[in-house]
């Protein structure tokens, strides 16, 4: 189930809500998860057991930590380890089990007779979300709650179980026990809820088709290449910002106050600043509970370069089981060291900030080239066009569709150099943008009626 699409908004918030409120304060966790299951399950109803083992484990890890005074460090430390390993074998197992038989089949004389591993959907977020809770407690952040019902509220949170943002616990642990929504939260979370919404389905998906076209074919020209490669910038911008604008506005609506995700990325004048504004929750994760663990700058300077590419590398993998992720990760782990040997403060300080941004614009689109690409050789086919060793082309001929998918570039560029970002929006609401933003919401819903199928991006994360 997705959120723009016809059952979501027809069929389960119609009946997830109006429940959820209807029940007692006391028992509104305990409806949040049946809904929560019923969403997840959706799909396939079996992997609900995978979140529940998840969070059981980690919740039973916590309480033992809990338990243990300051002489008992080691036992503390042997419970993490079982949350870590328990939560990272799920992980490892369901996302990167497939590609590692699959290599094997490539380079071993014996051959493996393997059926494919079926991933879960949100599988990534779940697993680091739960984890990040375990961890804190041990580092002492928050104390363990005696209550598992919270923690699985916390975990199977529907707007946010699929695909973020990572929040953690200790940002909504006093809203898991007393929460309240008001006229103001609720009207908030619509108005985020329909601007998430409109961004993916009107600007996301119009581009789409161009992107899709264009990496199916062999050998792009120049032109083509060039411009799916912008295309897919702002494709995949709206589509995550679209669902973190939605999964907040939903958390608010509900009473809780998820963090903010994005924030203006693309304005950003180095790669170390669009880090510091794209998908924040998961950047800030890899940062406190893999970056710093692994000394972060408390060490010497080509220490800290390794472990700020091996954050990113493994970042990449966090993505998907493909090399592409891998060396997408490692595109970005050498463009964060050249910064910090250039000056972090001001990597590109040579050239007017416009050039900056520029700059920093096009180093990201060519990332999101690896990111987008299957496979090595749909990325070296990309890369040749790219490098105008395919000629120069001529620009995608997408038939009856080709006015949308221009439309849809052209509004998103407009959206996203020149428009404040969702929260300024929600800050500096007037009665007329809101309805403004309720009638581009409505044609939104109608396009969605019309579609067969409309899928996120980062769902397969």
């Amino acid at each position: 189930m997705v959120f723009a699409s016809f059952i979501f908004l027809f069929w389960f918030l119609p009946v997830a809500l109006p429940l959820y409120f209807a029940a007692p304060v006391r028992l509104r966790n305990a409806a949040l998860i049946l809904a929560s299951f019923g969403f997840y399950g959706w799909w396939r109803p079996q992997y609900v057991l995978l979140m529940l083992i998840s969070v059981l484990i980690d919740y039973w890890a916590a309480r033992m930590m809990g338990e243990c005074d300051d002489s008992q460090q080691a036992r503390r430390k042997r419970w993490l380890w079982v949350s870590v390993i328990a939560n990272l074998g799920l992980l490892g197992w369901f996302k990167y089990a497939n590609l590692f038989a699959a290599t094997w089949n490539d380079v071993a004389p014996w051959p493996l007779e393997w059926e494919e591993v079926i991933l879960p959907i949100g599988i990534s977020f779940f697993t680091f979300q739960s984890m990040s809770y375990t961890i804190d407690v041990y580092r002492g952040d928050v104390k363990p709650t005696r209550s598992w019902f919270d923690l699985l509220c916390f975990v199977s949170m529907f707007p946010q179980l699929v695909a973020g943002p990572i929040v953690r616990y200790r940002d909504i642990q006093e809203s898991l026990v007393r929460r309240f929504t008001d006229f103001r939260m609720a009207s908030d979370g619509v108005f985020l809820f329909a601007l998430g919404f409109s961004k993916k389905v009107l600007i996301a998906d119009s581009v789409g088709p161009l992107v899709d076209h264009v990496y199916a074919g062999a050998d792009p020209g120049f032109l083509a290449a060039w411009f799916a490669a912008f295309a897919y910038s702002i494709q995949i911008y709206f589509d995550f910002s679209g669902y973190s604008d939605m999964a907040i506005g939903l958390g608010l609506i509900l009473g809780f106050r998820f963090p903010e995700n994005f924030r203006s990325p693309y304005l950003a004048h180095s790669m170390v600043e669009i880090w510091r504004r794209w998908h924040i929750s998961l950047s800030t994760w890899l940062r406190d509970y893999l970056y710093v663990p692994l000394g972060g700058n408390r060490c010497s300077e080509a220490r800290a370069q390794f472990n700020l590419a091996a954050t990113m590398m493994l970042g990449g993998l966090w993505h998907g089981a493909a090399w592409t992720y891998l060396l997408w990760g490692a595109w970005h782990g050498l463009l964060l060291v050249v910064e910090r040997r250039l000056g972090r403060d001001n990597p590109y300080g040579f050239l007017p900030y416009a050039g900056q941004v520029f700059l920093t614009f096009v180093l990201w689109t060519l990332s999101l080239v690896i990111f987008r690409s299957q496979t090595i050789a749909e990325l070296g086919e990309m890369l040749r066009g790219l490098l105008g060793l395919g000629g120069l082309g001529s620009m995608p001929d997408l038939g009856h569709q080709q006015p949308v998918v221009l439309g849809g570039f052209l509004i998103g560029c407009l959206v996203t150099f020149c428009v404040p970002r969702s929260y300024l929006l929600v800050k500096r609401c007037q009665p007329v943008v809101m309805l403004g933003v309720l009638l581009v919401f409505a044609v939104a819903v109608c396009q969605v009626l019309s579609a067969d199928f409309i899928p996120f991006i980062y769902y397969r994360f």
